[in-house]
């Protein structure tokens, strides 16, 4: 009893009514998320608790472009869904209910054995494919790591937290500005930052987030991150130990001060040089490499876009232009972003977006789908055996665990998961992303055709019953205190 009060003794009574709040996953500076069932919706959610989240404008600002960004991206299926706000008590805490997602890239490097060659080109495709989403509609991401990217047992990723996400198309035209919290917070993720952001270039591109997915890419190929910088000096001193020289044009064109020009020319002479191809090894694909290489450049005009990344060989084999939108227009904030407002402005303005109508939907859901020859591809390079037929599976678990475990189970972490009769009239896996397709698949056979929804139930119907990564390998994080 006195468990059950702990665990909700830091939750508003009229969240609790909402949510059935089973564990907390996680607890930071600035918040606790819990996972817990929607009452309402009967999903599986994740509710985040952002503690005083009006302190101060930088935080107010913070909040307020999440909201509003996520908002705006939300029917990219590799972009988190944020399902609903809600205000606290205090009125200064906020409530955001989330999509479930069972754990994070950087939780799933750290374990070092859990991905595959296969699993990592469709973790970067899947990026690929948000980032050129986000940045047709010209948003920058800004903090771009592998724990702002969610994944779950079909290796199917989300990227998170919009909270440093920036429009390009406000005033100017990419300009960092003191108001701009990326000035004091960037420390925070020094390791995944451009070159041009750490010398303090204010003029920025999009190009800053391929250079955080070049670092992600890296990470996953060696199992750890690649540029450790201890400090600023440190950080440049190590990305211009591996990357090639850079010409004195681009070190024209990058560095505007003649401080930046100098800390990149020492950097760049330094003796102990170790190429991209030495750090990887041999163990790591050329095809990897590559697309590491083109992705790690100094100069970000230079660097591949999202769609030029997408029709890369390393992703191939999912390439789908279909599945690659785009944005129909630019991305604009209600408020001012080149200008710091007052606390209650940010507050004010959103409560009174919560309040007005739902948001029009600026594009149709799409859903995860993979060619035939991606699928094909996989089950080439995914041994899978003794295969368990039954359709009541509630987790996408292994053979030799559904064999041992009766019908309508559920899994370590998911100790209050609906029976198998809510699933069954779902007619979902409610463990991850996508809940909804099959609720509106007639829907969906208008928007995409038939073919294409083939496409998207041949890929899943596989690994509703194999998984990707496997549960045994979710269970090992689980049982290791890891989301």
């Amino acid at each position: 009893m006195s468990h059950s009060k702990d665990k909700t003794s830091e939750i508003d009574d009229h969240i609790i009514k909402r949510f059935d709040i089973q564990k907390r996953l996680g607890k930071g500076a600035y918040g606790i998320v819990w996972k817990a069932l929607d009452r309402k919706t009967k999903e599986i959610v994740a509710v985040k608790k952002i503690f005083d989240a009006f302190r101060n404008q930088t935080d107010a600002q913070r909040t307020f472009r999440e909201i509003m960004f996520l908002q705006s991206f939300k029917n990219h299926p590799n972009i988190v869904k944020l399902h609903s706000i809600h205000r606290a008590a205090n009125n200064r805490d906020i409530y955001l209910g989330f999509e479930y997602m069972e754990t994070d890239l950087h939780n799933v490097i750290k374990r070092g054995n859990i991905l595959k060659d296969i699993h990592k080109r469709y973790i970067m495709y899947q990026l690929f494919k948000a980032m050129k989403y986000i940045h047709s509609g010209n948003v920058i991401h800004r903090d771009l790591k592998p724990s702002n990217v969610l994944l779950d047992s079909l290796c199917r990723c989300k990227i998170a937290d919009f909270g440093l996400a920036r429009s390009i198309t406000q005033g100017s035209e990419g300009t960092l500005t003191d108001s701009d919290p990326t000035l004091t917070d960037y420390v925070a993720t020094r390791w995944y930052r451009a070159p041009e952001i750490l010398i303090a270039n204010r003029r920025y591109t999009k190009g800053i987030d391929m250079w955080s997915l070049g670092c992600i890419l890296a990470e996953m190929s060696i199992g750890k991150p690649i540029f450790p910088g201890t400090s600023t000096v440190n950080q440049v001193e190590k990305i211009m130990a591996t990357i090639p020289m850079p010409s004195i044009d681009d070190i024209n064109q990058v560095c505007i001060s003649g401080i930046g020009s100098s800390m990149i020319k020492n950097a760049s002479s330094t003796s102990s040089k170790i190429t991209l191809q030495t750090l990887f090894g041999s163990s790591v694909p050329d095809d990897a490499t590559n697309l590491t290489s083109q992705l790690l450049v100094f100069n970000p005009h230079k660097r591949l876009t999202a769609d030029e990344a997408l029709c890369h060989e390393y992703v191939a084999k999912f390439h789908n232009s279909v599945q690659e939108i785009i944005m129909p227009s630019s991305v604009v904030i209600p408020l001012n972003d080149d200008v710091r407002l007052s606390v209650d402005d940010y507050r004010n303005k959103l409560y009174e977006l919560m309040t007005s109508h739902k948001p029009k939907q600026l594009m149709p859901e799409v859903y995860s789908r993979v060619s035939k020859n991606a699928e094909k591809y996989i089950k080439s390079h995914v041994t899978i055996s003794n295969v368990h037929k039954s359709p009541q599976v509630v987790s996408h678990s292994e053979s030799k665990i559904c064999q041992k475990q009766p019908s309508g189970w559920a899994t370590k972490s998911d100790s209050k998961v609906q029976k198998n009769s809510v699933l069954e009239k779902a007619n979902v896996l409610r463990v991850g992303a996508d809940c909804k397709v099959y609720n509106t698949m007639e829907g969906s056979k208008r928007r995409f055709g038939q073919k294409q929804q083939h496409l998207y139930q041949s890929f899943n119907s596989y690994n509703k019953s194999h998984g990707i990564i496997t549960q045994s390998a979710l269970m090992e994080l689980h049982s290791s205190g890891l989301r």
